[in-house]
C-alpha cells in the first residue's frame, strides 16, 4: 500500500495550518506533494507541501492525479467525508 498517493487524506503537522486535514492531489518528487483542502471545505488552499510536514491517515478517496478542487470536493461528498474533513486534529507533538 503506497502511503503517498493521490487521494490519500493527510493531516498537516507543521505550519499555520497544523491540525487541518488535506488531500494529496499529486506527487511532485520524493520530497514534495501537491495538496488541497479544498479551501471551501478545510481552509487549505492548493499548494506544494513537504512530505515531512504531513501525516498520512488510513483514509483515502478516489480521485485522478491532478484533480481540480471541484472534483476533490465532489469525491469528498460522494464518500461522505465532508464533515469529517472540517474537524481539527490535535497535533501529537
Amino acid at each position: 500500500m503506497p502511503v503517498i498517493e493521490a487521494g490519500r487524506i493527510c493531516v498537516k503537522i507543521v505550519g499555520r495550518e497544523a491540525g487541518h486535514k488535506c488531500i494529496i492531489v499529486d506527487s511532485i518528487d520524493k520530497n514534495f506533494v501537491l495538496i488541497t483542502g479544498p479551501k471551501e471545505v478545510t481552509g487549505i488552499k492548493r499548494r506544494r507541501a513537504n512530505v515531512n510536514h504531513i501525516e498520512p491517515t488510513k483514509d483515502k478517496i478516489t480521485i485522478e492525479r491532478g484533480a481540480s478542487d471541484e472534483d476533490v470536493a465532489k469525491a469528498l461528498e460522494a464518500a461522505g467525508k465532508t464533515e469529517e474533513m472540517k474537524e481539527l486534529v490535535k497535533p501529537t507533538a
